[in-house]
């Protein structure tokens, strides 16, 4: 069935549910008050907006760029476009003006449909042959599409990756990978049973990104339940708008328990009678078991990928799940996996590797991506041997389980130890002094690689690159001497005040090593390789 479908049947089955809800504070930018859409309301407006899109020409083969932020206009205009056969291309309006045009050229779009303050922007970034409408559209004056470039005739949504380590590559998703995904979640179990007709969930993830566009949506047509979409993550509401929409389970990053934790009780601390789990992925694990004693919620950790959707999805949505240990779950059934070191070679038992998966049976490509648009080598690439290369090191405990050690591309290869940007960020994050913090390798002639940490301090930033910053580096690495072996502490530490993001809020890797070393080039860091000494004494750095 296409997502039109799955739509509609909910919208004839539960006409009078709550399909979308966005809380007062969400709305706060554009609208009065909580907005409130039932199934059947939408069904219709869906209908009017597929009808405009149509009568202009467009149709299956076709692919429209929505840049309209977590808004309810972006879930009625998917459905529609859905509904002709028309593939999305999910944009963050406030991308700069060169990333912008570059997706719309590569993505071959016909139309860019964009809120009002983004059509200035939007039109100074179009590429060629690609028209703009800003929404709402009206009844009449939408131009005809000038080109027809989608090359699976099921094709959804062409979506992006965040691009962390290089350019964003456009993963083509097909009908089949969306349902699966719905399926899949519902029928997870354990912790995350969902209750058809009665769940309220709670997301303020981009809907850029397959979370918030596949899982969290899927799910809830699939059961009737209502999406609470926010328009981004606010710590100091986020309590209020769960207790307002009533919701009933939530969707989050690794970066959201640790701002709630940080935030000071609210008088109303236990939410276990309301919420049944959240479900996310990268919670710090300083924080997991803290969170669920304060919150009376558990933390449901997972790993997928944009390119693995259900074809790849490991949930600990059962026991044991070692919160606090960045473990996610034990792989189901159906799914062949395999741990390899740098050669290829399988790993040891225990021993961490790059992991490898694939569908077991003759389709060991179902479920996961169709491939990177334009870009088959790439996708070939991926699927070298026969199995997906997700670029993420695991580890395998006795029990089964995984847990997440860091991006293969995050690992530091220092005088032949491998030591994960993850852990060390982790031990810098635990001194009072770093506010922020992100880690990667730099070159050095000796060992090969060096650990290179960018800190952004709590105190002020004046004085940072003299003695003051000298001694303030100097304490920061001697905190993570006591708690990481001696190779895998910094041994080089600048300052900085921000930290470089892509448009998901994830550290920009690849901008993050050019930093390092321009910073280097220009002696804007601090050198403390000297202090990386091995000890003779106990303690973390022995």
């Amino acid at each position: 069935m296409s997502i039109a479908q799955i739509f509609a049947s909910a919208a004839a089955a539960a006409p009078e549910a709550e399909f979308l809800h966005v809380p007062a504070a969400a709305a706060a930018g554009y609208a009065r008050g909580p907005i409130s859409l039932g199934y059947g309301a939408a069904a219709a407006t869906v209908e009017e907006i597929a009808s405009i899109y149509h009568a202009a020409g467009f149709g299956r083969g076709h692919r429209v760029a929505l840049a309209l932020d977590n808004r309810v206009e972006f879930f009625l205009h998917f459905l529609a476009l859905n509904r002709l056969g028309v593939a999305i291309v999910p944009l963050a309006g406030t991308l700069g003006r060169e990333e912008m045009r570059r997706l719309l050229e590569h993505s071959d779009a016909a139309l860019l449909v964009c809120l009002p303050q983004y059509e200035a922007h939007a039109r100074s970034a179009l590429a060629p042959n690609c028209a703009i409408a800003v929404a709402p559209i009206p009844a009449s004056g939408l131009a005809p599409p000038r080109r027809a470039a989608a090359t699976v005739s099921d094709e959804v949504a062409l979506l992006y990756t965040s691009g962390t380590t290089g350019a964003p590559k456009g993963c083509l998703l097909d009908e089949a990978y969306f349902e699966s995904i719905g399926r899949h979640y519902v029928g997870i179990g354990g912790y995350c049973g969902f209750l058809p007709g009665r769940d309220r969930l709670i997301t303020p993830l981009p809907v850029t990104h397959m979370n918030a566009l596949a899982c969290s949506l899927m799910a809830m047509l699939m059961t009737r339940g209502c999406l609470i979409q926010l328009d981004r993550f606010h710590p100091s509401s986020w309590w209020a708008s769960v207790r307002e929409s009533r919701a009933s389970c939530f969707h989050y990053l690794g970066v959201m328990p640790a701002m709630l934790l940080a935030a000071p009780p609210d008088g109303e601390e236990d939410f276990g009678s309301q919420l049944r789990f959240g479900f996310g992925a990268g919670v710090d694990p300083r924080h997991h078991e803290a969170f669920e004693r304060r919150f009376g919620v558990r933390l449901i950790e997972a790993w997928a990928m944009t390119e693995t959707g259900a074809g790849a999805w490991i949930t600990a949505s059962h026991e044991p799940r070692h919160p606090g240990e960045r473990c996610f779950g034990r792989p189901p059934p159906g799914l062949e996996w395999r741990l390899t070191d740098e050669r290829g070679a399988e790993c040891a038992a225990g021993e961490p590797g790059e992991l490898l998966v694939k569908r077991a049976g003759a389709e060991p490509r179902r479920g996961f991506f169709r491939g990177y648009y334009r870009d088959d080598a790439a996708t070939e690439a991926a699927w070298e041997g026969g199995w997906f290369h997700t670029g993420d090191v695991v580890r395998v405990g006795a029990d089964g389980s995984m847990y997440f050690v860091d991006r293969r591309k995050n690992v530091i290869r220092r005088s032949g130890e491998n030591i994960a940007a993850v852990e060390v960020e982790s031990a810098l994050l635990q001194d009072p002094a770093v506010a922020a913090c992100a880690v990667c390798a730099v070159e050095d002639e000796i060992r090969g690689e060096e650990v290179f940490a960018f800190v952004v301090p709590r105190g002020p930033l004046e004085g940072v690159d003299g003695p003051e910053g000298a001694r303030l580096a100097a304490s920061i690495q001697a905190h993570c001497l006591e708690r990481l072996v001696y190779f895998k502490t910094p041994g080089w530490i600048a300052f900085r005040g921000e930290l470089p993001q892509t448009a998901s809020q994830k550290i920009a890797r690849g901008v993050l090593k050019r930093m390092a070393a321009q910073a280097l080039a220009e002696g804007g860091a601090h050198d403390l390789r000297g202090g990386k000494r091995r000890s003779t004494r106990g303690g973390g750095h022995t």
